[in-house]
């Protein structure tokens, strides 16, 4: 978990707070900060785990599926040789 992702839970667990605060008490300025505030955690929260995506060295869903795609075609190749 990188820097982004855990300031982005924070803005929107605080944001959150802000905006149920501004409810029970009826103060729409509080409830528009929260809510401003839990959006930029999300876009925090978004980018850490693009950032963590983007990493050398870490493998994706797809990647795995290309390399079963290539294991698999690879296998059905060596069967054909053997043929």
């Amino acid at each position: 978990m990188n820097s982004d992702k855990i300031k982005g839970a924070m803005d929107d667990a605080a944001g959150r707070a802000k905006r149920q605060v501004g409810e029970w008490t009826g103060d729409t300025s509080t409830q528009a900060d929260g809510a401003a505030q839990q959006v930029k955690g999300k876009v925090e929260k978004a980018v850490g785990g693009l950032r963590d995506a983007l990493k050398p060295g870490t493998t994706t869903n797809r990647d795995v599926e290309t390399n079963r795609d290539i294991d698999d075609n690879t296998d059905r190749e060596t069967i054909r040789e053997r043929e």
